[in-house]
């Protein structure tokens, strides 16, 4: 389909997709580096190829698959060059042993001399494409050849995996292997397992001129796991939340009758003195930027109204039942924090309607409600995932949906449904990853908290611009990586300086 050397040279050709799946054809992606844009076009291209054989319920675990099996061939690469540039042998074990003692080490640090060396000598990573006869081909070709000492090691890290039934249970387990070598081959197999494949369905093959690993998804076979052991666990464990005090029932109730006034609502709050200092505290914050200083619950109940009491109560109660007991949690609320405070001046600046702004800073401070909770349920567990995901520079969201069904935007929006939150909240909750799957009214929402959230991620250079919705970003008027940065540097700069001011 496409050889490049820059994802943004190269413009999908969606009609030659489907053509090429109605053929039988090959897709190809040819490159010499895989730069962060070209793992985005890739995935484009995986998605693009699913989409058109009605296939999309398998992107990310196609995604996971390629993205694991092109940084090996990547890793297969560098280490020719590598070994060459140091006139090593790769073939004899007494220069392997010298050559991989600072492979690692001396590669990253000089890693554009080594993409250089690779590119002069032709060294290529190819991405193959096709369906025929109901069977999807994924191919990830190098022209490295994988020595027999390669090959007998990836087997004996294949083998592990016949220990374990399902994924589930290897994430337990496969994380604590203090060794670490081959887990990404290990869990390539088992997600194959989890779409009801066996590990046949995996080869990786040696010809004279290419090392081929290849996975065979016969369509007929696929059965992608839904329900599993730890699914239900996490389940089992929103069920088992507390449901909100009843006196903050009341206040809910009484906040729903309009024939209530403020007075007898701020009444039936006084008698929760800690919620009243956290009121008090929220409505004298840079959040509602006030000329002057409330101190009286009377006088914050008028000034913040039905909804923003409302949205209070969802927020301290929350925080209270969830907790900020441990270092992860405080991150996690850290950044709901900053996600909120971002999300609410979008929404100002933009002059969305009243009801979004109303609704967008509880929105983003609970939007991870899902992760503080898995990080209860299962801690230790989702500390390996975090490590795996980020050494491996996958998309953590991405792993979530295709390894335990941990997707923690939709536990959130269980908790979320559990406590009563109105459908805005609870929508922006669940598709605060994807944006475009909102149904109903409440897009403007989810979109303001979608870019609060990737704009926190971008400050931490966790995402490219490649990887931010472009319809989110056009509806924000931005079109530039320029227009992106502006942005965001503008929102951090805000968010410090008001920092400073309430400390």
């Amino acid at each position: 389909m496409a050889s490049t050397q820059n994802a943004h040279e190269v413009i999908i050709d969606e009609a030659k997709v489907k053509k090429a799946i109605l053929l039988g054809l090959p897709i190809t992606i040819n490159t010499f580096t895989i730069t962060p844009e070209i793992k985005v076009y890739m995935e484009e291209v995986i998605s693009i190829f699913l989409k058109a054989a009605g296939q999309e319920r398998l992107k990310n675990h196609v995604a996971y698959c390629v993205h694991e099996l092109v940084a090996n061939a990547k890793k297969a690469n560098v280490k020719r060059v590598f070994f060459s540039d140091r006139k090593l042998d790769l073939f004899r074990s007494g220069d392997y042993e010298v050559g991989m003692k600072h492979f690692k080490e001396v590669t990253l640090n000089n890693i554009a001399y080594y993409l250089r060396l690779q590119k002069e000598k032709n060294l290529y990573v190819k991405l193959v494409l096709q369906i025929r006869e109901n069977i999807i081909y994924v191919e990830v070709r190098n022209n490295s050849i994988a020595t027999r000492a390669e090959l007998i090691r990836i087997n004996d890290r294949l083998a592990r995996t016949r220990q374990y039934k399902t994924l589930d249970e290897a994430l337990s387990q496969v994380f604590d292997d203090t060794e670490g070598a081959g887990l990404g081959l290990v869990i390539l197999i088992l997600m194959l397992k989890k779409i009801g494949l066996d590990e046949d369905c995996f080869d990786i093959s040696v010809s004279d001129k290419e090392t081929v690993a290849r996975i065979t998804i016969p369509l007929s076979q696929v059965h992608i796991e839904n329900v599993s052991m730890l699914s239900m666990k996490i389940a089992n464990s929103v069920s088992s939340l507390p449901q909100f005090p009843e006196h903050i029932v009341e206040v809910l109730k009484l906040l729903d009758d309009v024939d209530v006034e403020m007075g007898g609502i701020a009444k039936r709050l006084s008698t929760d003195p800690a919620f009243v200092a956290g009121l008090l505290k929220v409505v004298n914050s840079a959040h509602y930027m006030l000329g002057t200083r409330v101190n009286s619950i009377l006088d914050a109940v008028n000034m913040v109204g039905r909804m923003g009491i409302r949205n209070l109560v969802y927020s301290y109660e929350t925080q209270r039942i969830l907790g900020s007991d441990t270092e992860e949690k405080k991150r996690l609320w850290e950044h709901s924090h900053k996600a909120a405070f971002y999300a609410y001046n979008l929404a100002k600046n933009f002059r969305f309607d009243q009801d979004v702004i109303d609704s967008v800073y509880v929105s983003g401070l609970l939007h991870d409600i899902g992760k503080i909770a898995l990080s209860d349920i299962h801690p230790r567990l989702m500390k390996k995932i975090h490590d795996f995901c980020t050494s491996r520079d996958i998309p953590h969201s991405m792993f979530e949906d295709i390894s335990s069904g941990m997707n923690h935007a939709e536990i959130g929006a269980l908790i979320a449904e559990k406590w009563n939150f109105p459908e805005g909240l609870v929508m922006a909750i669940r598709y605060h990853h994807n944006p475009l799957l909102t149904p109903g009214s409440h897009l403007r929402l989810v979109q303001c908290i979608y870019l609060s959230n990737m704009l926190c991620e971008y400050e931490l250079a966790a995402v490219a611009l490649d990887q931010f919705e472009p319809e989110v970003l056009s509806a924000f008027g931005i079109s530039s990586k320029m227009q992106l940065e502006c942005l965001a540097e503008k929102m951090f700069d805000f968010f410090r300086s008001e920092a400073v001011i309430n400390m």
